[in-house]
């Protein structure tokens, strides 16, 4: 007869994970047991910190303090082509503009997108906005181009020596981990309050993409094209750009999309600082005002820019016949022949307001909504907050009130929730499935305690674990090196209350992110109707997501929370589908011939086969969520996010540079752990 003594120890499988999960268990339980005596094993000492923000801000002053003559020179030199940029948008009559626009997507796109750019103009006209809308896209016509020879200069150079493109594609990663107001930081030291703020801000901001797409398309021009070029007797030069950058075009106009695109979102959060007559001021001052309405009708407007510049930017990457340009110099001659015939009665852009009355229904609308609905939006933002947000942030120990709960938490309540975990534990340790039982201890014990209140042994040593499983002992000893910096320069706190709330909201957005993605996988219908959905939530700047949430659950955190998973739940829904639909064929056949259910083709082929793109899709969660929490700081946040906002409100370069290198280090690492896992499936799947 077999007994447990037989079973067990053949069950019990000391893999690198198995192993890693015991240790990081280890850690966490000698850090409690030792607090009574050792409270430094959970509470860095702050007399251990080191002045590291001071340190950061001397130095950085003084190198922006040799860099500020060259600086607001070349801030003067900008201004021009800004203000005639400005002048020309501003002088040239909203009728010519519109028939420009419209003309563009005829010529792009046909009637479909022609039709994209009257409506989406005629809109931005009836909400009274024109001039700060033309204002807005003066900046990004004049710093996109900056950013497009920026970024094909860096993209150029690193194809042309190739040493250099390791070292230029890790500051491409840390520029676009590197949160958005952390760039604002130093710039305004440089350059002062105003719009060539935001002028540069965008420019850097917006460069990362372009170099990278340029640095793609010229990898994947074939070695024939190359070859051919060369036989030719072609030089160098010539081979670059009359032959491989032409082969390149679609992949770079891929960038110039992007580009685009970060540059009008750039801009709209450039305003925090530029106190610019531009739509991002507006949509800033208006939230400030609680005026909703008007928030949310200027933040309209910044959606229709974002899908009218992301149509038809997005149509040049794409080889199509272009549409018969008769019809463009027809439209614009109506135009101007329009604009002429009316131009004394043409009436001026400020004076229409079609749009006002629908701002003050929606205003009128949310009081009385939120009057007769308080008690139901408050018992859904209290409940999440006391119940699911609160708990993993300080723990079951501190959250559990009898204010909140009803009741107040015993020691003797911790010790069966550690009851609970290690006899779920004992029961996977059983079947088996020996890491499984040690990580839900792991979680049990880290629900009792907290993620913000973790003992930071025990995240130095989960972290040295995560990056050996996912990439060995460089990237394990790389994470505890950055997490350590993060320790001695006494931001770690915020770094916790950072990761907390990014860690939930990626969570969140992988649950609900998953269930579309599955949906949309096995319902083409479902598809149809989620997919419009993520163009528009891709395609609205960072801010405009504040708006809603604002609307409904005022200040605070449960509304960062709302606003971090409205923007980063999309790569999650996309990777998700098309993973799972992109099983070979032959897969799926061999399964079905096999006698499989749906279910379970579902379970052990294609989930297994989209595994790494799922985590793909993961990672770029994660990186969304990064990138959000910041502007969510606006809104009521704790963390590394209100610390760098704050210090652009103080010009505090010091706290500035190093909260947002702290959040960019958060960033870094979980981006390439997760890389890591999706290389690892990629290589067990034989890919």
């Amino acid at each position: 007869m077999t007994t447990a003594a037989d079973v067990l120890p053949s069950r019990l499988g000391l893999t690198p994970g198995t192993r890693a999960a015991l240790v990081v268990l280890l850690t966490g339980a000698l850090c409690l047991a030792l607090e009574p005596v050792l409270p430094w094993l959970v509470k860095w000492p702050d007399a251990w910190t080191l002045p590291a923000t001071q340190w950061v801000d001397t130095v950085t002053r003084w190198i922006l303090g040799w860099l500020k003559p060259l600086a607001r020179a070349f801030a003067d030199l900008m201004r021009y082509p800004m203000d005639w940029a400005n002048l020309a948008l501003n002088a040239t009559p909203w009728p010519v503009t519109i028939g420009l626009i419209t003309a563009l997507g005829w010529y792009l796109g046909g009637l479909r997108m022609a039709a994209l750019g009257f409506l989406g103009l005629s809109f931005v006209l009836a909400s009274g906005y024109w001039s700060e809308s033309m204002n807005t896209l003066a900046l990004v016509a004049v710093s996109v181009p900056l950013a497009l020879i920026v970024g094909g200069a860096i993209g150029l150079l690193a194809n042309e020596f190739p040493r250099l493109k390791p070292p230029v594609q890790a500051v491409l990663d840390v520029m676009q981990t590197v949160p958005t107001f952390a760039y604002l930081t130093p710039l305004l030291v440089l350059f002062g309050f105003g719009p060539v703020v935001g002028l540069i801000a965008s420019a850097i901001y917006a460069a990362p993409p372009m170099a990278r797409n340029v640095i793609l398309g010229l990898e994947r021009v074939e070695s024939e094209i190359k070859e051919a070029a060369v036989m030719s007797g072609a030089g160098r030069l010539q081979q670059l750009f009359q032959v491989e950058v032409p082969s390149a075009a679609s992949q770079i106009m891929v960038g110039v999309n992007q580009c685009l695109m970060a540059a009008l979102s750039m801009v709209i959060i450039a305003a925090v600082i530029g106190g610019f007559n531009d739509i991002g001021w507006e949509v800033l001052l208006t939230m400030r005002k609680a005026q909703f309405g008007q928030s949310l009708l200027a933040g309209l407007v910044i959606v229709v820019f974002a899908v009218v510049i992301d149509r038809m930017s997005g149509a040049l990457a794409i080889e199509r016949r272009r549409h018969d340009p008769r019809v463009v110099y027809g439209v614009l001659a109506l135009a101007a022949v329009l604009t002429a015939l009316f131009w004394s009665r043409l009436p001026d852009p400020a004076e229409f307001t079609l749009l006002a009355p629908v701002a003050e229904a929606v205003d009128t609308g949310l009081g009385e909504f939120t009057a007769a609905n308080g008690d139901w939006l408050a018992g859904v933002k209290n409940g999440a907050m006391f119940y699911v947000l609160l708990p993993l942030r300080i723990g079951l120990d501190q959250a559990v009130l009898p204010f909140t709960w009803g009741f107040a938490w015993t020691p003797g309540m911790s010790w069966a929730v550690f009851a609970a975990g290690a006899a779920l534990c004992l029961i996977l340790i059983w079947r088996g499935r020996v890491t499984a039982g040690l990580m839900v201890l792991i979680g049990a014990g880290m629900l009792e305690t907290g993620i913000a209140d973790l003992p930071w042994p025990f995240v130095l040593v989960g972290a040295a674990a995560l990056g050996r499983i996912a990439g060995g002992w460089r990237l394990s000893l790389l994470a505890v090196g950055l997490m350590l910096t993060i320790l001695l320069s006494g931001l770690w706190d915020r770094a916790m209350l950072s990761l907390y709330l990014s860690g939930v909201s990626v969570v969140a957005c992988a649950v609900v992110g998953g269930f579309f993605g599955l949906w949309s996988a096995v319902s083409p219908m479902a598809w149809r109707i989620v997919q419009p959905i993520c163009d528009m939530l891709q395609t609205i700047p960072l801010f405009v997501f504040l708006i809603p949430v604002l609307m409904f659950f005022q200040i605070g955190e449960f509304s960062a929370f709302l606003a971090i998973c409205a923007y980063a739940v999309v790569p999650m829904i996309r990777y998700t589908r098309h993973g799972l639909v992109s099983t070979p064929p032959e897969l799926m056949e061999a399964a079905i011939a096999s006698g499989a259910t749906g279910w379970q083709i579902m379970r052990d082929v294609r989930a297994p086969y989209a595994a790494p793109t799922i985590l793909l899709g993961l990672n770029q969660t994660i990186l969304y969520a990064f990138a959000m929490l910041v502007i969510a700081a606006l809104i009521g946040t704790t963390g590394l996010g209100q610390s760098i906002y704050l210090a652009l409100g103080k010009a505090d370069v010091g706290l500035g540079i190093s909260a947002g290198a702290a959040m960019a280090i958060l960033a870094f690492l979980a981006d390439r752990m997760v890389q890591g896992f999706a290389e690892e499936r990629r290589r067990a799947l034989g890919l």
